[in-house]
Order: C-alpha cells, then sequence, then structure tokens
C-alpha cells in the first residue's frame, strides 16, 4: 500500500477578528523585547501603526517599505540593518510586497550570502528569526506561505525564494485594517486571492486538504469582493479568510500558469501583481479546461454558472483596466523562457509549449 502524504504547512499560530491587530505587541513579547515593525506607509499615514505602537513593553523600531514591489536592493538594505539592530522578531504590517520583502530580509539576516546570490538559486538555510505578519490587504495570502517574490532591478527577473522557516510564527488577521482602501487596490489584490484560490484548487500538486481550502477561498472571495470594493466592511471579513485560506492552499499545492506569466509580465510593465492575475486568468482557465473537467464542475457549481462566464462579468463590475491595453510586446523569447522555468507553470495540470505561451501573449496583447 503506497502511504501518500499530505503536506500542509501553516503559520504556528493564527489569530482572525476585528481588533485582532492590537495583539501584536503583547503576543510578540514571547519573542523577545526588541522589535522591528516593517509598515506600508499608508498604514503610517492613517495612524494605524502608532495606535499599535502607543504602548511599548520594549524597545521597537520601524522601518517603512517605499512602495512598489520588493526588490532585491531593499531587501539587501533592510536585512544590513536587522544584522546591525539585532531584533528578536520582525513583523511586517501592510500587503503582499511589504510582507515579501520583511520576510526575505528576517528569513535571509543570518545567511552568508548575499540576498541576489539565493534569489539566483543558492540554497538557502535555516533561520531562527521569528516572523510575524499582519496584513493590510486581500489577496497575496503571503501571510499565510513561506514565499516571497523578489525583483531583480537590474534584470528584471522576478522570481519567489522560499525556505520552510520563513513560515510566520504568528498571524494576525484584522478585517478592519481594511478600511478605508482604495477600490481599485481591493479589486486587484481580491483577484489575486480568487486567482490564487483557482490555480491552487488545479494544480498538480493539489490534495483533498488543499482542495478543501481552496474551494471555500475561491467562494468566499468571488462573493465578497464586488462588495468589499463598494466600500461596505460586511465583506472584508470573508475577503481576509478567503485570501489566508488561498495563501494556505498555494502553500502546499503551488499555483499555475497564471502566475507563470504573472511575475515575469508584471516585471517588465509595472503593473500591479493581481491586476496582470487578473487579466490572464480567463485565457489560462479556457487553456487548461479540457484537462480539468470534474474541478470546472465544481467552479462552475461554486460559481453558479459558467466559470469564464462569471470571472468575465466579475472583472467587468470591478475598477480593472487591462495592464496591456496599448502596449507593444517586446522581449517575448525572455518572458516566454522565464514563463516555462517557473515553478508554477510546471504545477500547472496541463503541459505548456513555448508556441502556446506566444498564443496566450498574443492574446493578452492584441
Amino acid at each position: 500500500m503506497k502511504i501518500a502524504p499530505l503536506p500542509l504547512p501553516m503559520p504556528r499560530d493564527t489569530r482572525f477578528g476585528k481588533g485582532a491587530s492590537k495583539l501584536l505587541l503583547p503576543l510578540c513579547a514571547a519573542f523577545g523585547t526588541k522589535g522591528l515593525v516593517v509598515h506600508s506607509a499608508s498604514v503610517k499615514k492613517n495612524g494605524r501603526l502608532e495606535a499599535l505602537l502607543s504602548e511599548k513593553p520594549g524597545e521597537t523600531d520601524c522601518w517603512q517599505h517605499e512602495g512598489g514591489e520588493p526588490a532585491l536592493v531593499q531587501t539587501e538594505a533592510m536585512r544590513r540593518y536587522i544584522q546591525n539592530t539585532a531584533p528578536h522578531w520582525v513583523a511586517a504590517i501592510g500587503g503582499g510586497s511589504v510582507l515579501d520583502l520583511a520576510r526575505a530580509a528576517a528569513g535571509l539576516s543570518q545567511a552568508p550570502l548575499s540576498v541576489q546570490e539565493y534569489h539566483d538559486g543558492a540554497e538557502i538555510p535555516e533561520s531562527p528569526l521569528p516572523f510575524i505578519a499582519v496584513p493590510t490587504t486581500a489577496g497575496t495570502g503571503s501571510e499565510a506561505t513561506t514565499v516571497s517574490v523578489l525583483t531583480n532591478t537590474a534584470t528584471g527577473v522576478k522570481k519567489s525564494i522560499r525556505h520552510p522557516s520563513f513560515m510566520a510564527r504568528l498571524v494576525l488577521l484584522d478585517p478592519e485594517l481594511m478600511t478605508g482602501t482604495p477600490a481599485s487596490v481591493l479589486a486587484a489584490s481580491g483577484m489575486d486571492a480568487l486567482t490564487q484560490a483557482i490555480e491552487a484548487f488545479c494544480s498538480r500538486g493539489a490534495t483533498c486538504l488543499t482542495d478543501a481550502l481552496a474551494k471555500d477561498a475561491a467562494e468566499k472571495v468571488f462573493n465578497a469582493l464586488p462588495g468589499a470594493c463598494s466600500g461596505d466592511p460586511s465583506f472584508f471579513d470573508d475577503m481576509m479568510l478567503g485570501s489566508y485560506m488561498a495563501g494556505l492552499a498555494l502553500a502546499s499545492a503551488r499555483l499555475g500558469l497564471v502566475h507563470g506569466l504573472a511575475h515575469p509580465l508584471g516585471a517588465r510593465y509595472h503593473a500591479a501583481h493581481g491586476l496582470v492575475c487578473a487579466f490572464c486568468l480567463p485565457p489560462v482557465l479556457a487553456f487548461n479546461r479540457p484537462v480539468i473537467p470534474g474541478k470546472y464542475d465544481t467552479l462552475k457549481r461554486i460559481f453558479r454558472r459558467d466559470p469564464l462566464e462569471a470571472i468575465a462579468a466579475l472583472i467587468q463590475k470591478l475598477p480593472l483596466a487591462s495592464p496591456f491595453t496599448g502596449q507593444v510586446l517586446s522581449d517575448t523569447q525572455a518572458i516566454i523562457e522565464e514563463t516555462l522555468a517557473s515553478g508554477s507553470t510546471k504545477a500547472n495540470p496541463r503541459d505548456v509549449s513555448a508556441d502556446q505561451v506566444q498564443a496566450l501573449l498574443n492574446h493578452l496583447f492584441q
């Protein structure tokens, strides 16, 4: 009898509910008295950072992410800061870029090589530094994974690094932190979460455990996203939970061709990751449909109509515009090579050729 593994890596401790972020410093005291809080500019601007740090049980430093997709240069700078200041823990408060940046810098803080060498494929050693995640958006699911997606701005290569020790020791899911987020950001990040749920569900690496998470995540996000983008906070709970569950699913099952395309396209056209995913999802789902009949039918039941029609209708409801409109496709061969080399593409349920990637690109840029 063959015993099949059912891996499902998870954060050690997850707290969910309105006001959960207020537990940050009290719970982090278990890791030590000296901490580093990495945050987005918006968290400082809207006063939430000051509120969270108003009572400091120990010494807490702050590092503001300058914005944009996390790059190797930023990661190396933060890593040096961590090495010089030696915090007992590192917490990230913000969207996926903030979480990915802080996780990579913390995870590599005691590693001997440069960040670029690990991005290029060097083996990553185990990290002893606790990482804590407090997401303010519902999209990347980064709080539930061991992955940091980083861009080498010198070469334009965008790809992920990962290690089991990068998993958050503590995750605080506070739907109130989504209040005030622009509708365009909610829409793009929400489409990222929906894409991740669908890709994890259809992935070659899917299991019965990841399927359960991915199906529930897809249903929650699909149903809540329009209301969340209208500013109704009653939908934020399902958005944040759905994003987290999609992250748990993809951390084990991996993703698919949408993300294989999204990294090289996002890096070259400087488009938000969720926005790229939104417009890559329909043609990739159509491409995969012949090899996933059972799962396609399950998605049909979840969306209560044909999935391609449901996703097209959802995109039209949201404040989204294709980042490829008016753009000229260039550097095609490199994009194809990066797409085919991606671990996400390797997990896609249907084998992919260079000609098929070219056809998808032609469709996106038509």
